[in-house]
C-alpha cells in the first residue's frame, strides 16, 4: 500500500492534480461557513434541530444550511435544470436529435443546462427563504424588507452558479466527477464529529459495532457496484473474428435515483407545514396527513414504502433515458459486430433491454434497500436515531467515488509507464 501511494505522489501529473483538487475542496469548505447578510442564524439552528431532513436534502446536494451560507442551495437548482432538460429530452424530437452530433450535442446540453439553471435558482432561493420563515414560526429574513430579501437571493444565486462553476472546475483538473468529490468532501468532514461524539458519550461497544456494521455494508456496496454482465460480442471486421465484451452494470444508476426521490418525497411535507395555518378544518387535516406521514425525522411505514417505490422508479426512469439500447445495437453494427445467436438491429436492442432489466431489477432493488435502512432500524429501535458511522446512502457514493478515482490513476500511471518506452 505504502508503494502505491509512492508511485501515486511520485507522478508529477497526478500530484499537481490531487492538490489543485484540494485546494478547490478548500474553497468550497470557506464558501461553506459564510453566512448571507440579514440572517438570523440562532433560530436556524432550531429549525434544522427539529427538521433534520432539510440539513440532509442540502448536504445531498452539496450546499450548507447550518449558517445560511452562500452556497445555503448547493447544486440543487443545476440537478432540477439537468432533470428538465432530460425530460424534454424525452418529450421533445428536436433535443433528442441533438444527439446525433456527438460532442456537439454534449455541449448544447451542458449549455441549455446552465442557463435554466439561473433562473430555477433565483426562485428556488426565494422559496428556500420563505420556507425557513415558516418553519421559524418567525423572522430569518424580514420578508418585509424587501431589499435586504433580493440581496440575499442575488447573492445565495450567485453561489449556486459559482458552485456549479468549481464542480465542473473539478471535473476537468481532477479525474472524477466535481459533484461526488464536493459531497465526498462534506461526509468526509463530519467522520471526525461522529467518532468523537461516541468517545465522549463512552459509548464504545455501540461504536465498535457500528463500525463492523459500516465495513459490511462498505464490503457489499463494493461487490455491488463493480457487479456488471459480460454481453460477448463478436466483430467481423478482419480476416478472423475478434472476441470482446460489452459490460452492463447491475447499477447504471448509481445515486441519482435517491436524489430524485428525496426531492419528491419531501415535498408533501414541505407543503404540509407550510399549509398548516389553513384555518378550514378539513383542508388542515389533509396538511397534518401530509406532515405525519411524510416526515424524515419520524418516519412512517407508509413514508418507508413511498420512499422505497419512488427510488425503484427513477432509478428505472433514469436507466430507460441514459441507457440507448438502440444505439447500442447500432454502434455494434456498424462496426461490424454481433452478438451470438442474436441478429443484429432491432432484435440486438430488445436483448440488450431484456438484460439490462433483469440486472438493474436487483439493482434498484439494493440501491432502495439502502436508501430506506436508517428508517427501517429506526422503526426497529422504537424511535431511536441510530446509524453507521457513516450513513448508508452516503456510502454509495463515497465507495463509487473512490473506486472510480482508484480505477483512473491507475489507467493514468500505467499510460506514464507506457510512455517511458517511446
Amino acid at each position: 500500500m505504502i508503494k502505491s501511494i509512492k508511485s501515486v505522489f511520485g507522478n508529477k501529473n497526478i500530484r499537481k492534480k490531487i492538490i489543485a483538487t484540494l485546494l478547490l475542496v478548500l474553497v468550497y469548505k470557506v464558501l461553506s461557513v459564510i453566512p448571507v447578510y440579514g440572517v438570523d442564524t440562532t433560530k436556524l439552528a432550531a429549525i434544522i434541530e427539529a427538521n433534520k431532513w432539510l440539513s440532509f436534502f442540502s448536504a445531498l446536494m452539496g450546499g450548507w444550511l447550518s449558517n445560511f451560507s452562500v452556497i445555503l442551495m448547493g447544486l440543487s437548482p443545476y440537478i432540477n435544470a439537468l432533470i428538465i432538460i432530460q425530460l424534454l429530452w424525452v418529450i421533445v424530437p428536436k433535443i433528442w436529435d441533438l444527439q446525433k452530433e456527438g460532442e456537439q450535442w454534449q455541449k448544447k446540453i451542458t449549455k441549455m443546462t446552465r442557463w435554466l439553471t439561473l433562473p430555477l435558482a433565483f426562485v428556488q432561493s426565494y422559496g428556500m427563504i420563505v420556507l425557513l420563515n415558516t418553519l421559524a414560526w418567525g423572522t430569518i429574513i424580514d420578508l418585509a424588507d424587501t431589499k435586504t430579501v433580493l440581496m440575499a437571493m442575488t447573492i445565495v444565486t450567485a453561489g449556486t452558479i459559482f458552485l456549479m462553476w468549481l464542480w465542473e472546475l473539478m471535473t476537468e483538473v481532477w479525474i472524477g466527477n466535481g459533484i461526488s468529490v464536493i459531497i465526498t468532501a462534506w461526509v468526509l468532514a463530519w467522520v471526525p464529529w461522529v467518532i468523537m461524539s461516541h468517545m465522549s458519550a463512552w459509548t464504545y461497544g455501540l461504536f465498535a459495532w457500528l463500525l463492523l456494521a459500516t465495513l459490511a455494508i462498505v464490503y457489499v456496496i463494493i461487490k455491488f457496484t463493480e457487479g456488471n454482465r459480460r454481453i460477448p460480442v463478436i466483430y467481423t471486421r478482419t480476416w478472423r473474428e475478434e472476441k470482446s465484451y460489452f459490460p452492463i452494470r447491475i447499477n447504471q444508476a448509481w445515486m441519482i435515483p435517491i436524489i430524485f426521490a428525496v426531492s419528491l418525497i419531501t415535498f408533501p411535507s414541505i407543503v404540509g407545514q407550510l399549509m398548516t395555518s389553513s384555518a378550514n378544518d378539513n383542508v388542515l387535516k389533509v396538511w397534518t396527513f401530509l406532515v405525519e406521514h411524510f416526515s424524515m425525522t419520524n418516519p412512517s411505514w407508509f413514508f418507508i414504502a413511498a420512499y422505497f417505490l419512488l427510488v425503484i422508479w427513477f432509478s428505472f426512469f433514469y436507466v430507460s433515458i441514459t441507457f440507448n439500447t438502440e444505439n447500442i445495437a447500432e454502434s455494434i453494427q456498424k462496426r461490424w459486430g454481433y452478438i451470438p445467436w442474436i441478429r443484429p438491429g432491432s432484435e440486438t436492442s430488445a436483448y440488450l433491454t431484456k438484460v439490462s432489466g433483469h440486472l438493474n431489477l436487483f439493482g434498484w432493488g439494493f440501491l432502495a434497500l439502502i436508501a430506506v435502512l436508517p428508517y427501517v432500524m429506526w422503526k426497529f429501535m422504537w424511535g431511536q436515531s441510530v446509524d453507521f458511522i457513516i450513513s448508508a446512502s452516503w456510502l454509495i457514493i463515497i465507495v463509487s467515488v473512490i473506486l472510480d478515482v482508484v480505477r483512473k490513476v491507475d489507467a493514468e500511471l500505467k499510460m506514464f509507464d507506457y510512455s517511458k518506452f517511446n
